[in-house]
């Protein structure tokens, strides 16, 4: 097994782009960041290797949104969230990785589940077995939704192209 400093520079980022993805604030993103590996340290004998590492970490970052969700009263649900606008830092940075802010912005306003699937896709860099994982589906499962939400935001770029 891997150290645990190999785990974290391996998979730090990918936790912290998804949790990004959810809050839209890269503080929170942070603390929920290390709050996961955290966890992982303390409960890294109960991983058995069913799954990747990244699943079983995101899978942990996931939970640990929706505890900070449901403890907190001041934050709004994850679907009223919108993105920082005009962030610098690692924001910024995650931002310009997208060629088009536009398409950004559509995949922001996708509906649950999809809009998850196309986050844990194209910004965790998860595969489909992965993400099926994660939200507890099977990889047909996030194929499905993930090309549902390509095809939305596609339909969405033609209209207004037009």
């Amino acid at each position: 097994m891997e150290s645990l400093e190999e785990i974290y520079r391996k998979h730090a980022q990918t936790v912290y782009a998804y949790l990004l993805s959810r809050t839209g604030n890269g503080d929170l993103a942070e603390e929920l960041t290390q709050e996961t590996f955290f966890q992982a340290v303390r409960s890294i004998g109960t991983f058995q290797g069913n799954s990747s590492m990244t699943t079983w970490l995101c899978g942990i970052a996931r939970n640990l949104l929706r505890q900070h969700i449901r403890e907190s009263s001041k934050l709004r649900p994850i679907e009223e969230m919108e993105p920082a606008a005009g962030a610098d830092g690692p924001e910024e940075e995650l931002c310009l990785q997208w060629e088009n802010l536009e398409v950004l912005k559509l995949l922001h306003r996708l509906k649950e589940p999809v809009r998850e699937v196309m986050y844990l896709r194209l910004i965790g860099n998860l595969n489909f077995g992965q993400i099926g994982e994660i939200m507890g589906k099977s990889e047909n499962w996030a194929r499905v939704n993930f090309y549902r939400g390509k095809e939305r935001i596609r339909k969405e770029v033609l209209k207004h192209e037009e």
